[in-house]
């Protein structure tokens, strides 16, 4: 069981990661510091939409029009750093 809950641990870590990938991504596609016809940066970024957007949907529709700011990965990385802390200190520690 603790091996599970290792997993889902180690999971929010690379989605984690993911998360801030994308963001920068979004930010270097913005200001055109990046190619955006170059077909291995457009795979890359269709990967990282593909990943990130069904989480940051559901959580842009709870949240007002912020004019522009998209603050869905914020909210996301804040819900992952709680889950981390719940496996690390909850969750793990009664099953020893």
């Amino acid at each position: 069981m603790i091996a599970l809950f290792e997993t889902i641990y180690y999971a929010l870590e690379i989605y984690k990661w993911v998360i801030i990938a994308s963001a920068i991504f979004s930010w270097l596609f913005a200001f055109n510091i990046i190619n955006a016809h170059s077909p291995f940066i457009n795979s890359i970024g269709r990967m990282l939409y593909a990943v990130t957007e069904p989480v940051y949907r559901p959580i842009r529709n709870f949240l007002p029009n912020l004019g522009g700011i998209d603050i869905s990965p914020v909210i996301v990385l804040l819900i992952v750093f709680f889950l981390q802390r719940l496996i690390l200190t909850g969750v793990i520690p009664r099953l020893y």
